[in-house]
């Protein structure tokens, strides 16, 4: 049997779907909201676009930079790069241009496709000396004013590739031939939410494993839709949202931005929906904000009906009947409430998924509540996507169940560890933190979890983020951190505490749910908030002081990354004197 490669799902995918749609892009013409590609269109662009990066001498395990937001021509270099036998590596966009440069110099891409001109002048200034690759805008004409020679669009590329074909009609099976699983496919820039960034290497294997994994677990196909939004840059979207379509056949709608994604959802209607906690957090408090501008009848019946249905998802979850009377009046529940939220997404999600980082056990049970239950899953740059609820048996707070193929155990200290087919071959150019996280065969993740005795994994926490007071006790803010979720007021939390007496905790606030509510006092409800989590926890847990900041947290001051995960290091290197006031006595 043939090696399997990225390009081997793109020509399955050509050859079982055609001419059926594959990607939409939004349309830049009045006659129709989208722009529709096919399949065969999608492979077509693929083979001519690496035609043309051979052309310009791109070759086997060269690496092609892409600075661009999830788009359809971002699916189309990417699948050219690999296709071509190259490393395809994504930047993420919200970084700055200065970050940018750095990278591209570390990684001496022969070619880089940036977004737009405007995109590439700001790279351009950015660096000094210029950064020494070959310019490919994906969208619109070259612009002499960027200052960068011979800078060429992706049509003219894809003319470069069919024109090199027509000379050598054999140049398509010989990228094919030379294609092997064991290449490398794509390198991950990692969001770097415990530390600096790193790299890390994919080869096709992995990619096709996880893709064919998914395909045993997630029953999604051409008949399903979905919206893609994440950055490309992030494995979640690259798998979830590009390559897993692309093995089942569902084609991709492209949202043009979070802004509009609440009328995308509505219009596209998807089946399949992929997201970080943030967006499910964020939907739940806009529901907040309006439930407390309706009269207070609605209130209590939206309240009734959210307690029915969050005891009937309980005992589901844990395979207990439902009552007879429960039923009756989940129905009516439905009926009066939780339809009309759902009508929020479209109507027709059946697979919620949500990744990228911990959702929460409290949102994941209001979901449940309202008919749709979220389908938490679990993976890293480093491994691939390995977990996931299964489809029709999610369980609250759990990241689900190890993958088919995917072997997961607990080590001594609490540690998940894994083997996969999915792994990544390695981090670039670094063989000491290769080994560091790749050991005895099993990949560290450094995150702490425990298995429940139906075999559902819970993570409990990150090593590196534990922290440990003074007197010796362990605490793992994430937990924590969750329990804030489902208050709309609060937007951000972070917990302090390491080698202290007390624990302590920075607070944003969410300024929609302030000013929406007239009289209110934030201070007040602020503490009611903390006192109420307090009570949940052990008291060498709870939150003795805490300060409320003036604005929050930043990506592009460092202290989030691309994907809104806290980089708590960076965070309290740029608020030291915050930091260090409360644990002096003086509470914000």
């Amino acid at each position: 049997m043939a090696e399997r490669t990225v390009f081997t799902l793109l020509e399955e995918a050509a050859s079982n779907w055609g001419d059926a749609p594959a990607l939409y892009e939004p349309s830049r013409t009045e006659e129709s909201p989208w722009r529709a590609f096919s399949w065969n269109e999608y492979k077509r662009f693929a083979i001519e676009i690496a035609a043309g990066l051979i052309h310009l001498g791109v070759r086997h395990g060269d690496i092609v930079a892409i600075d661009s937001e999830t788009r359809a021509e971002f699916y189309f270099a990417d699948l050219g790069v690999v296709t071509a036998g190259a490393v395809s590596a994504a930047l993420y966009t919200s970084y700055p241009p200065a970050e940018h440069v750095k990278t591209l110099r570390q990684l001496a891409p022969k070619a880089v496709f940036v977004e737009d001109s405007r995109t590439l002048s700001a790279l351009l200034s950015a660096a000094d000396p210029p950064v020494d690759a070959r310019w490919i805008l994906l969208d619109g004409q070259g612009d002499p004013e960027s200052g960068a020679d011979d800078v060429l669009t992706l049509a003219q590329l894809r003319d470069l590739g069919r024109n090199a074909i027509a000379r050598d009609p054999d140049l398509p099976d010989r990228m094919r031939s030379r294609l092997r699983a064991s290449d490398n496919a794509i390198l991950y820039l990692t969001s770097g939410a415990t530390g600096e960034p790193k790299m890390g290497l994919a080869t096709h294997a992995a990619v096709v494993a996880n893709c064919d994994i998914g395909a045993q677990a997630v029953p999604i196909g051409p008949e399903d839709c979905s919206i893609a939004f994440l950055p490309s840059a992030h494995i979640t979207q690259r798998i979830a949202m590009q390559m897993f379509p692309l093995r089942m056949g569902m084609p991709v709608y492209f949202s043009k931005g979070l802004s509009r994604l609440p009328h995308e959802l509505k219009s596209v209607r998807p089946t399949f929906f992929v997201a970080p906690p943030r967006v499910w957090e964020r939907m739940y408090t806009s529901i907040c904000t309006e439930l407390k501008k309706r009269p207070a009848v609605t209130q209590r019946i939206f309240w009734f009906a959210l307690g029915v249905g969050g005891e009937a998802a309980r005992r589901r979850q844990r395979n207990r009947s439902v009552p007879m009377w429960m039923d009756r009046a989940l129905a009516m529940a439905n009926r009066m409430v939780f339809a009309q939220i759902r009508e929020r997404l479209g109507g027709r999600l059946r697979m919620a998924i949500s990744g990228a980082a911990p959702l929460g056990r409290d949102m994941a049970d209001f979901y449940a509540a309202i008919g749709l239950p979220i389908h938490e899953g679990y993976g890293l740059t480093e491994g691939g996507i390995v977990a996931l609820n299964p489809y029709g048996q999610a369980r609250s707070g759990s990241i689900g169940k190890p993958l088919p193929g995917v072997d997961v155990k607990i080590a001594e200290d609490g540690e998940i560890l894994f083997q996969s087919p999915t792994a990544f071959a390695g981090y670039y150019k670094s063989p000491e933190a290769t080994a560091a996280i790749l050991r005895d065969g099993w990949l560290h993740t450094g995150d702490v979890g425990e298995f429940d005795a139906d075999g559902y994994l819970y993570i409990t926490g990150r090593k590196k983020e534990v922290l440990v007071s003074s007197n010796g006790k362990k605490i793992y803010p994430a937990q924590i951190e969750s329990l804030f979720k489902m208050e709309p007021l609060i937007n951000q939390v972070l917990l302090l505490g390491d080698r202290q007496s007390y624990v302590a905790a920075l607070f944003t606030l969410n300024p929609a749910v302030a000013e929406g509510q007239p009289g209110l006092d934030a201070a007040a409800e602020v503490k009611r908030i903390v006192q109420k989590v307090n009570r949940q926890l052990a008291p060498f847990e709870q939150i003795r002081r805490y300060h409320v900041m003036d604005r929050d947290f930043r990506i592009e001051d460092g202290e989030l990354t691309p994907t809104m995960k806290l980089r708590r290091a960076r965070v309290i290197e740029n608020h030291r004197e915050i930091v260090s006031n409360l644990f002096l006595g003086k509470e914000g």
